[in-house]
């Protein structure tokens, strides 16, 4: 059981984490951003576009994707299992289900050993890979990076419906209060439900 002032340092930090920065700006990718990046990425060499479908299918951290290995790819089940990093102790994984597709592109890029992580780059190589993925689909700003990836890929989630306990699992969050801050970036539903009261408007 948490300490008192570990629960309020929690709650500070919950605060604090917004999905704009200072200037207002937002950290995720909309919908249309999120499919122009994985077209760009999908003109990539194949390790590239498979670690950029990765983390948009995801929502995995950067350092997780860089992690796995051909061990932790489960085609039988459909999933990819992660250890989650930012927990307190070494070996915490979550399993995570993504499209046959995605198996069989890390299945094509792995080297034939079960336990070697697939990519071999350091962090900041696969940033950059991220990053130049970023601009060539023409998306700019402090949402061009893995985080915005990930940001997004949690808002997608939540606007398809999926439960905000299994996007907390997914993501590999301690607090699900984390996890509920994604349900206030506006979605589509919530735009549907402005246009209704501007079309009331319009009629007065």
């Amino acid at each position: 059981m948490p300490h008192k002032g570990e629960t309020e340092f929690n709650n500070d930090q919950h605060k604090q984490w917004s999905l704009y920065d200072q200037s207002g700006h937002r950290k995720y990718l909309t919908a249309k951003e999120r499919r122009a990046f994985m077209a760009a990425a999908a003109e990539r060499p194949a390790d590239v576009h498979t670690l950029c479908w990765l983390i948009a299918e995801t929502g995995c951290r950067l350092t997780e994707a860089l992690e796995l290995s051909a061990g932790r790819i489960d085609p039988s089940r459909g999933v990819v299992i992660f250890e989650s990093l930012k927990k307190r102790r070494k070996g915490i994984y979550r399993a995570v289900p993504v499209r046959k597709e995605l198996i069989a592109a890390l299945d094509g890029i792995a080297q034939g050993n079960k336990t070697s992580p697939l990519w071999s780059w350091c962090r900041m190589t696969a940033y950059r890979r991220i990053t130049e993925t970023m601009e060539l689909a023409k998306v700019s700003g402090p949402h061009a990076n893995a985080r915005g990836l990930r940001h997004s890929f949690a808002i997608a989630a939540l606007e398809a419906g999926v439960p905000l306990n299994l996007v907390q699992r997914w993501l590999g969050h301690a607090d699900m209060a984390t996890t509920a801050i994604y349900a206030d970036a506006i979605g589509t539903e919530e735009r549907k439900l402005a246009s209704r009261l501007w079309k009331a408007e319009m009629g007065k």
